[in-house]
């Protein structure tokens, strides 16, 4: 007789046992088990519950090939899904074999699972191996299909209902039960204070602290004490929402006629334009993409957004301070070009509408096309192309957790007709117009930090916290992913072989990319190298990228005139006739102010399954080379976070967006 000894283990989260009868079958390299039925530890409806099992065959079944794992059909329990994590095989030749799982069983369904080490389509040499790997492939394929959203923009999951979301990609029921109760307190303030359906205007700013969300983040009472002050406008393009906009400046746009007089005063003593740029201390934010899109139309009008330009100077204090400020693209007299010299009204207008569309482009870019969107992408591609027991597969599904079901959430909720971002000044055909701009203009090198702060110029501007700490966190993944990517393949010709691989990259290419080669997005992999590099930047987006502007939102736009998503009034066509009172009638009404502090509020929260970078707690690699590459780089990522930490404590604003420990491993939120 051999015995073979099965450790089952339920997930750790919420309603993840079952009391239901479970069966398994072994396959191996010789022959099978039986259908057998696991009674030698009750398993019962507590979670992290590990059940000890006993398989009996006649024979050993030569190398262990698959587990068939089943629930009873037939049961009367009242609990419908049971999780899996794991089931560990002690063999009767007294080895150990993982079988990873991390999924949700209904009752009669069944799940086979792949243990041992993970392999690459070519690797795989069994018939049967070769054919299960396939089955895998085609049922994801089949429950995971591309779909255009709209003409020029990355497909989609073929799914647009929240309730129809697979439980292996849908949120766990805490995350659900949290975004529900989340979602019901904000509403519940909102009527409190009757502002749903408000068309009223504020009487004044200071009634925009009268939400109990003000209080939850202590940044955003600095941010309404400061919010006027150049230091903290300037302060932003750097280490607010939007780091991606600024450069470096060598010569002005032809369409941005700064004059040397203009500026002089604002520039250090005996010094000019020229000379500071020719230091590399003038820098420019160009908000081109937005113009010409059309806006939400409020009483038969549309109402106004610009496309500014805004000049930049880093002062020998190493502030980054504004100088110039054109608020269309065309220069004209009715678009004149304001200065810090100018009155203290049309000076803070012309920033308030800098930062309307710096905003705006930062919640529907940064955040959502090139965080939320591609990483949709990302995902999809893995799940299609990349078996459980591919290596990439394992490396890269903990980056993908939740992300399919917090964007088909977010296209029901926040973006498209009568969502929540239509309180925007951007209706539904204005965000899709601003989504395809950028996808047709995006670039490889935009995408990979590093190549990006070089080719616009800021590898030495001081005081840019987002860039030190980016730059570190890229390096530490891309070592990471570098160990991990040449352990499994040792040679260029391992990536070029690699079919699924090459289905992977391929399938990003076209659906996330629309095939546009111009971009530089690669089609597929030739070297070791190039794999390092795409796959460091998906999980860099899928992670770093996306917690700066998720982590930052609330804290940066929660104090409404710093970052408004909506403006009421028409840019100022000539100086001198702004006040303080047309300042307030140009912010947004209370209904709309009300519901993007809300939303903001909630997207902010911290869930309780929150899962911080670096941290794997499904086992899915079995290698000891591999998991002690997981352990090196959470020592690096542990040591960044102190230093951090140490940096934090000297500065008057800490940046804390990007330490470590703040970090979510995927876009869940």
């Amino acid at each position: 007789m051999a015995e073979y000894t099965l450790e089952v283990t339920t997930g750790s989260m919420l309603r993840a046992g079952t009391p239901d009868n479970l069966y398994v079958t072994l396959i191996g390299t010789e022959r099978q088990s039986e259908h057998t039925l696991l009674t030698s530890f009750e398993q019962d409806d507590k979670t992290r519950k590990v059940g000890t099992y006993s398989v009996t065959t006649l024979f050993s079944l030569g190398c262990l090939l698959l587990l068939k794992l089943e629930r009873d059909p037939f049961h009367e329990s009242l609990e419908k899904d049971w999780f899996c994590s794991k089931i560990v095989v002690k063999t009767p030749e007294e080895d150990e074999i993982l079988f990873p799982c991390y999924r949700w069983l209904s009752r009669g369904e069944f799940a086979w699972l792949r243990g041992g080490k993970a392999t690459k389509p070519s690797e795989d040499l069994h018939p049967r191996l070769v054919a299960q790997r396939e089955k895998e492939l085609v049922r994801k394929q089949l429950m995971y299909k591309w779909e255009e959203y709209a003409d020029g923009m990355s497909y989609i999951l073929n799914i647009n209902d929240p309730k129809a979301v697979p439980a292996e990609i849908g949120f766990s029921f805490s995350k659900a039960f949290q975004f529900a109760y989340i979602n019901k307190a904000a509403l519940a303030e909102l009527k409190q204070k009757g502002l749903i359906n408000s068309t009223e205007l504020w009487e004044s700013l200071e009634a925009l602290k009268g939400f109990s969300w003000f209080k939850s983040s202590p940044f955003l009472e600095y941010v309404s004490q400061h919010w006027k002050e150049d230091y903290f406008f300037g302060y932003q393009f750097l280490n607010g929402l939007n780091p991606y906009m600024i450069h470096r400046c060598s010569k002005l746009p032809s369409n941005f006629p700064v004059t040397e007089e203009m500026v002089k005063p604002f520039l250090a003593n005996g010094s000019s334009l020229t000379v500071e740029m020719a230091k590399g201390n003038i820098f420019l934010s160009d908000y081109k993409i937005m113009e010409g899109l059309p806006t939400r139309v409020i009483d038969g009008k549309p109402v106004p957004l610009t496309a500014p330009l805004c000049l930049l100077y880093v002062n020998p204090e190493k502030k980054l301070l504004p100088i110039a400020i054109q608020l269309g693209q065309q220069p004209s007299e009715e678009n004149p070009i304001f200065l810090p010299s100018d009155s203290e009204s049309d000076w803070l207008l012309a920033k308030i509408f800098v930062r309307h569309a710096d905003s705006l482009y930062a919640t529907l870019v940064v955040h959502l096309k090139d965080n939320h969107l591609l990483a949709e992408v990302y995902t999809i591609a893995t799940l299609r192309n990349l078996p459980g027991i591919h290596p990439l597969h394992k490396l890269l599904i903990p980056h993908h957790r939740y992300t399919l079901n917090i964007n088909i959430l977010a296209r029901a909720l926040l973006y498209g007709p009568g969502r929540t971002l239509g309180n925007s000044s951007l209706g539904a055909d204005g965000q899709i117009e601003l989504l395809r701009r950028r996808l047709s203009q995006m670039t490889y090198t935009s995408l990979c930090l590093p190549e990006d702060i070089v080719a616009r110029g800021l590898e030495s501007i001081p005081n840019f916290y987002f860039r030190d700490d980016a730059l570190r966190l890229w390096n530490i993944i891309n070592s990471f992913v570098k160990a991990m990517v040449v352990y499994y393949y040792p040679s260029d010709s391992d990536v070029s072989a690699d079919s699924e691989l090459q289905g992977w990259v391929n399938e990003i290419f076209y659906y996330g990319f629309l095939g546009n080669s111009d971009s530089g997005i690669p089609s597929s992999f030739q070297t070791v190298e190039e794999l390092i590099k795409f796959v460091t930047m998906v999980i860099f987006t899928s992670s770093v990228k996306h917690a700066a502007v998720a982590s930052s939102q609330l804290d940066f736009l929660g104090w409404i005139p710093n970052g408004p998503l909506l403006l009421l009034k028409a840019p100022p066509t000539t100086k001198g006739q702004s006040s303080k009172e047309a300042i307030l009638a140009t912010m947004p009404d209370k209904s709309s102010a009300g519901f993007v502090m809300s939303v903001l509020w909630q997207l902010s929260w911290k869930h309780d399954d929150f899962v911080p970078l670096g941290t794997y707690p499904n086992q899915r690699f079995d290698e000891p080379a591999a998991l002690q590459m997981i352990k090196d780089f959470q020592a690096e990522l542990s040591s960044l976070s102190v230093a951090i930490i140490k940096r934090n404590s000297e500065l008057e604003l800490p940046y804390s967006y990007l330490n470590p420990k703040e970090i979510e491993n995927s876009v869940a939120i």
